[in-house]
């Protein structure tokens, strides 16, 4: 039996724009298509040609493994009633279906799966030469920068789909691909681009949405799902409308630690899972967030040696109250360990979760950040969110455990702890001149170039 590919199935007009591209070489797209616009569907026929062209592996990724099943392996097609994934890759052309891995065999020798990028660097095998990131603004951004080498050294493809989730990495990642149309693909694709809903379809969606959610989160939905609208709000996302706030503000920008003040650490202490680490400086107004570091899998003795590396005259470290826990093995609580590798562990009390998102939402209000050193750490902020149930249709209570709690639950330690420290250590800021490193050897002072040109020229006058 003869199978043509795509089986059965031809790019709709609006979707030709990336088909041809990726026919073209294309190794590198982004396209935001609004909800229901077939992001998943041409993504996964383009595959099921490329892996004809060039046998290898071949990821298709969601932000978590668990979401795999449901939304794609045993999604049904609704206009044909078929499996999304029978159509794209025939039984015909398959040698085998692993069901319980949600990987599929193909004649050609390619090979297929759904991943999760929640445990993207733990994936065993060969490595892939085609990825699909679905639903990118809600993936682990790390996802990327750990797999991105893998495809520059074996020529291989990225392609990423996603609706809006406000101003994060997918924001960042389609400006980018923008700007640089001779590498990549980027393309943003509304309803009144592809003509799919009608105007009167679309005001009976966006005035049910307002019966749910209230004016604000229910245009917003609507906004973000069928406009591609990276300003509105994020419905289910806890921290949403501060960060907002903050980046209109100008309360996320260039922000240089003072020399003169203390630097203050908050934690979140992770075991089997990420150790996040916000930097942080008091002043009179609130916190001034300087720094972000994150990592897993390794000890505090770890990370106290990246804190010695960064060099920062410290104060205070907050830690949750799980620091009290003794390890196995060691028999010290973890603020033992921290102690005696040479920090001041201050442990902010135990507190119910929602007291927790509360102090962060008034903190949030008052705190500024450095958006190079802190992209991660802010990322996390943005995304960090709970459950919105498609078929109840009820935001869940609690916030999802995925890539962005890390950053967030330790941000919850600083919001619980930081008008606790010593009030003898809001000094005030220091009006002298001052020179930091960058790690990657650029220098950052709080003059401007010219001012610098200037300081000097003065010198040499004053010299002469």
């Amino acid at each position: 039996m003869k199978v043509r590919l795509p089986n059965n199935w031809r790019p709709r007009g609006y979707q030709m724009p990336f088909w041809s591209a990726m026919e073209g070489g294309c190794k590198r797209a982004m396209h935001v298509w609004h909800r229901r616009a077939g992001k998943d569907d041409a993504d996964m026929h383009w595959t099921a040609c490329a892996s004809h062209q060039r046998p290898g592996v071949y990821w298709h990724m969601l932000p978590q493994a668990n979401q795999a099943r449901k939304a794609v392996w045993d999604a049904i097609n609704p206009h044909s009633g078929k499996k999304r994934i029978d159509e794209a890759f025939p039984l015909e052309l398959r040698a085998s279906t692993r069901k319980q891995d949600m990987a599929i065999e193909l004649r050609c020798g390619s090979f297929w799966q759904l991943v999760g990028s929640d445990n993207f660097n733990s994936l065993v095998g060969s490595p892939p030469i085609g990825i699909t990131f679905s639903e990118w603004a809600l993936a682990d951004p790390a996802a990327w920068a750990y797999l991105s080498p893998i495809l520059e050294e074996n020529g291989g493809w990225a392609v990423f789909n996603t609706t809006p989730r406000g101003k994060n990495h997918a924001y960042r990642m389609l400006k980018n691909a923008q700007a640089n149309p001779q590498e990549w693909f980027g393309e943003v694709l509304t309803i009144d681009d592809t003509g799919i809903l009608s105007p009167e379809r679309y005001a009976a969606i966006l005035k049910d949405r307002v019966a749910e959610f209230g004016e604000v989160f229910g245009t917003a939905m609507c906004e973000q799902e069928y406009r591609c609208s990276f300003e509105a709000a994020v419905l289910g996302a806890y921290y949403s409308q501060e960060m907002a706030d903050a980046d209109r503000q100008g309360r996320i920008g260039e922000f240089l630690a003072d020399p003169a003040l203390p630097v203050h650490t908050a934690w979140d202490l992770g075991v089997d899972d990420s150790t996040a680490i916000w930097f942080f400086q008091m002043f009179a107004e609130g916190p001034s967030v300087i720094d972000y570091y994150e990592s897993s899998g390794v000890g505090v003795d770890h990370y106290v040696d990246m804190l010695n590396e960064k060099g920062y005259p410290y104060g205070h470290d907050l830690v949750p109250h799980d620091a009290k826990v003794r390890e196995w093995g060691s028999g010290r609580t973890r603020i033992e360990t921290m102690i005696s590798l040479g920090r001041k562990p201050w442990l902010v009390p135990i507190h119910p979760i929602v007291d927790g998102i509360q102090a962060v939402r008034k903190t949030l209000k008052l705190a500024r950040f450095d958006d190079s050193r802190c992209e991660r750490g802010l990322d996390a902020l943005r995304n960090y969110h709970t459950d919105y149930n498609e078929e109840t249709r009820v935001l869940g209570k609690i916030p999802v455990h995925d890539w962005s709690s890390h950053g967030a639950d330790a941000f919850r330690t600083l919001a619980m702890g930081w008008r606790e420290l010593p009030a003898a250590e809001i000094v005030p800021p220091s009006k002298a001149d001052f020179f930091i490193g960058n790690p990657d050897g650029t220098i950052r002072s709080n003059l401007t170039f010219a001012e610098m040109i200037e300081r000097q020229s003065r010198k040499r006058k004053d010299a002469a």
